[in-house]
């Protein structure tokens, strides 16, 4: 087993399966179980009144939610941000103007690399040719 550092605590741990110490581990179910029982007594709440109430912060809950640990389809006032804006979304990452953005920009990215390696492909042949040619004027001045 390889000694780490638990990226959250700071505290030395024999790294196993988990990344993170057997403590956090333990303060992180312990968490989950306060949300989860909060969230059956109370199934109108916000991520932010479910933070306040638990204890646990909005970036856990998030994490929850996004790991598929908490279900918010029978809870509709909870949403948690999207990566990129910031925007309130309900399911995936990325809010859709921001997937729309993102998919323009690897299309954009796509279409750049697409060209290079055309125009890499045009020269190539043209390039050897020259060369080839070059050789054979060598071997017929020799």
């Amino acid at each position: 087993m390889k000694l780490d550092y638990c990226p959250r605590c700071g505290k030395l741990f024999a790294r196993g399966i988990r990344d993170i110490c057997p403590n956090c581990i333990k303060e992180i179910e312990e968490d989950y179980e306060k949300c989860v029982a909060y969230l059956k007594e109370h199934p109108n709440i916000t991520i932010q009144q479910l933070s306040e109430a638990t204890g646990v912060s909005v970036r856990q809950i998030t994490r929850f939610i996004r790991e598929g640990r908490i279900s918010i389809s029978a809870h509709p006032n909870m949403y948690y941000s999207c990566e990129s804006c910031g925007a309130p979304i309900r399911e995936g990452s990325m809010c859709p103007k921001c997937l729309k953005k993102l998919t323009e920009e690897i299309k954009a990215q796509q279409a750049i690399e697409a060209r290079l390696k055309a125009e890499a492909q045009h020269v190539r042949p043209e390039t050897y040719q020259i060369k080839q040619a070059e050789r054979q004027s060598e071997r017929k001045d020799r």
